[in-house]
């Protein structure tokens, strides 16, 4: 137990130093320009990377077309973000629309 704690403890501590050092760096060093433009695409890969494996893949496995209204909900979701650049308003009409064909459908 007091392995897992000890692992717990640096990990946190490593994780609070990488930040950290982004934190204090960036007051004293301008990163390059190429650097600041592809830190604009990370929020984008990163929410990619969360949200197609959840609407792409069924029992472990690729599945197109997947289940109707996951797609539904995520291109209608993708199509309100890239329409309105609001971030409230696409994951409300994205869930609205999830919603309502799971329960419209059997």
């Amino acid at each position: 137990m007091t392995e897992l704690w000890i692992t717990l403890v640096i990990v946190g501590l490593l994780t609070l130093g990488i930040r950290l050092s982004f934190i204090l760096l960036l007051d004293k060093w301008k990163p390059p320009e190429i650097f600041q433009r592809g830190l604009k695409f990370v929020p984008l890969a990163v929410l990619s990377a969360l949200v197609f494996p959840d609407v792409l893949i069924i029992n472990k496995q690729f599945a197109i077309p997947p289940d109707l209204p996951r797609l539904a909900g995520a291109v209608t979701a993708c199509i309100v973000a890239w329409r309105s650049k609001n971030i409230f308003l696409t994951i409300a009409v994205g869930m609205i629309v999830f919603y309502l064909l799971r329960f419209l459908m059997p």
